[in-house]
């Protein structure tokens, strides 16, 4: 009797678990991980917000069921919107909630590595929430250069995991 009880107890803790609002872990591959940020983006998916750290893409549906995606391993996730004149503060890259000044606009962008190597060489446009999306090589240190419309900006940017994955400093000048 002890066994069965002690079998329905841990049964129904399984159940409520499995019918909570908590945090859900998902594993996806990196091409499926890039397509889902990108569908945010592109504002093709919704939720009621998702974010991106250094480590996790965090999604909260409109049940508030959290769905939580762990990063590649090697590749740092940032988002960044050069601007002229409104920008907002921010370090956690809101897909769901960010929006920078410069919408669908295109810029060169050229990136490189503190020994000098062309990480990105690219023209890239901004999406409907003004922001350019990368995928850099992660626990690095890197050179920026952005050129919209004869004005640009240089800086440094950082993909180490106690960075931001959100730039809304790059003022174009």
């Amino acid at each position: 009797m002890k066994r069965f009880l002690l079998f329905t107890i841990a049964l129904g803790l399984f159940i409520l678990a499995g019918c909570s609002n908590q945090n859900n872990e998902k594993q996806l591959t990196v091409d499926e991980l890039k397509e889902k940020v990108q569908a945010f983006t592109d504002r093709s998916i919704t939720a009621k917000s998702a974010s991106i750290t250094s480590t996790q893409l965090v999604v909260v549906d409109e049940k508030d069921n959290e769905t939580v995606y762990g990063l590649p391993e090697d590749e740092f996730f940032v988002s960044i919107a050069p601007f002229v004149t409104t920008t907002h503060p921010c370090e956690i890259h809101s897909l769901t909630g960010c929006q920078g000044e410069l919408v669908n606009s295109e810029f060169d962008v050229y990136i490189t590595d503190k020994e000098g190597n062309v990480v990105v060489d690219d023209k890239m446009k901004t999406g409907e929430n003004g922001f350019l999306d990368l995928w850099l090589p992660r626990d690095e240190t890197y050179d920026i250069k952005v050129t919209h419309d004869g004005k640009s900006v240089q800086s440094e940017i950082a993909t180490f995991e106690k960075d931001g994955t959100c730039i809304t400093t790059l003022q174009l000048t």
